[in-house]
């Protein structure tokens, strides 16, 4: 799908006009393409398919690249998506080409960091202001980094609460997949990272003095993050690890109790076997109150195992 955009109103910055023709200063915002609607913005824009395509590859780590004056900035950007009634985390890359009329992102699905700008949400951007706007963007990328930090770490906290009443792997599992969203979290902001320490030398961003300050700006954010996924990553590792053993210890404190259970009963089972056998000579066998007998000598040896087996700390 592709989507034209440009700034018209001076007065309101945010207010976009959607447009049916490239024009020059525009925004054009590609999500999920076909192989045709690359061809025809690579035939109106002069952009190679190289580039076009670069965006398309969910494994493309993130890089900078020139050609023809026109910039490749790639970057990861995270997601979030519903998997088996539960929210979890991901990163796509998304493509940003400065060329010399317009901006063209590239991304395989909707992003929060882009249509945040469709939506009025950012204020005082301009599409015409190019460098300006890529940095605009790299900002809401690593605003949205922290966001989805901060959930993912009230997400395990809820989680842990329930894992304390539980004995099932579900907990567990959600807090594995946590913890996957973390490590790549952490693997796309490190490269991002590099991504934006080579922008500093890009001529574009050297212009002014104020997309400077913006871009140093998104490197202490992307740092910050990088800090965060780190921090996270670490603590929801060690809480795993605590976790999975008590997890462990709990059913062993069941199985032990059902193995004190079984000892237990069994003790009445042999006694009630023995004079249940059809042999001559089984005491009490003609004693009037025998069953009364035989019943109490069944509680007192459960009683007596109960209290050795307590002693040695065999019960729940």
């Amino acid at each position: 799908m592709i989507s034209i955009y440009k700034s018209k109103d001076q007065s309101n910055p945010s207010k976009l006009e959607l447009l049916e023709n490239i024009e020059p200063g525009c925004w054009i915002n590609i999500v999920a393409p076909s192989e045709q609607e690359l061809m025809l913005i690579n035939k109106k824009t002069g952009v190679s398919m190289d580039f076009l395509k670069a965006a398309l590859d969910d494994e493309e780590t993130s890089r900078l690249e020139i050609e023809d004056e026109n910039i490749l900035v790639i970057v990861d950007i995270p997601f979030t998506e519903m998997e088996d009634n539960s929210l979890t985390y991901d990163t796509y890359p998304l493509a940003i080409i400065h060329t010399k009329r317009e901006i063209i992102t590239i991304c395989l699905k909707n992003s929060k960091a882009v249509t945040d700008f469709i939506e009025g949400k950012v204020k005082t951007f301009f599409t015409f202001k190019r460098s300006r706007f890529i940095l605009q963007i790299l900002y809401k990328v690593a605003t949205y980094y922290l966001i989805y930090l901060r959930q993912i770490d009230k997400k395990s906290v809820m989680i842990e609460k329930r894992l304390h009443k539980s004995l099932k792997n579900k907990e567990l599992i959600q807090l594995l997949s946590l913890e996957k969203s973390l490590v790549y979290f952490s693997t796309s902001l490190k490269s991002n990272e590099i991504t934006l320490e080579k922008m500093l030398k890009l001529e574009i961003t050297q212009k002014y003095p104020e997309d400077q300050d913006v871009l140093e700006d998104v490197i202490i954010e992307n740092k910050q993050a990088i800090e965060m996924a780190s921090i996270y990553s670490d603590i929801l590792s060690g809480t795993m690890d605590a976790f999975a053993s008590v997890v462990s210890n709990n059913q062993n404190l069941v199985m032990k109790f059902l193995t004190t259970i079984t000892i237990i009963l069994s003790i009445p089972t042999m006694i009630s076997n023995l004079f249940a056998m059809n042999v001559q000579g089984i005491p009490l066998a003609n004693y009037k109150y025998g069953f009364e007998v035989i019943c109490g000598i069944s509680l007192v040896a459960v009683i007596i195992a109960a209290i050795a087996l307590y002693k040695k700390d065999i019960h729940m």
